[in-house]
């Protein structure tokens, strides 16, 4: 077994705080035990008197968001166009996406009969990209 010695200058934080303790208790004057006895004796605060810990707020998580492409008719484009400017004279500024998405939660709320009408009023449209097929 390999030896080894210690610095004294290198004693660790801990060492020399318990160092300091016995040292200290060392020095105490003695008290006979009438006296101490008498003492009073002091009591741990009770935890209601404690400071009381504060509840970190759970965090909400933010919704994970999709982007997704599609295609629609220049006039149902044209018709954001005018839902937005509608929305600025009602004082209250609105992108093409939140419109979509109040349009998403307004057929969500629709009956089935409601529904199923407005889904029959849109014209369907081909979907895709036919320039990149004529070039081929």
């Amino acid at each position: 077994m390999a030896t080894t010695t210690r610095n004294p200058a290198a004693k660790s934080a801990a060492t020399q705080a318990t160092e300091a303790v016995k040292t200290a208790a060392s020095l105490k004057p003695a008290v006979s035990r009438a006296a101490q006895s008498t003492q009073a004796v002091a009591k741990p605060k009770s935890e209601a008197l404690a400071k009381p810990k504060t509840e970190k707020p759970t965090k909400v998580k933010k919704p994970k968001l999709v982007r997704d492409r599609f295609t629609i008719p220049k006039t149902e484009y044209t018709v954001l166009d005018e839902l937005k400017t509608r929305a600025d004279k009602l004082a209250h500024q609105v992108k093409k996406s939140e419109l979509l998405r109040a349009g998403v939660k307004a057929l969500a709320a629709m009956p089935d009969g409601a529904f199923l009408s407005a889904l029959n009023a849109v014209p369907t449209i081909k979907t895709g990209n036919t320039k990149n097929k004529k070039a081929k």
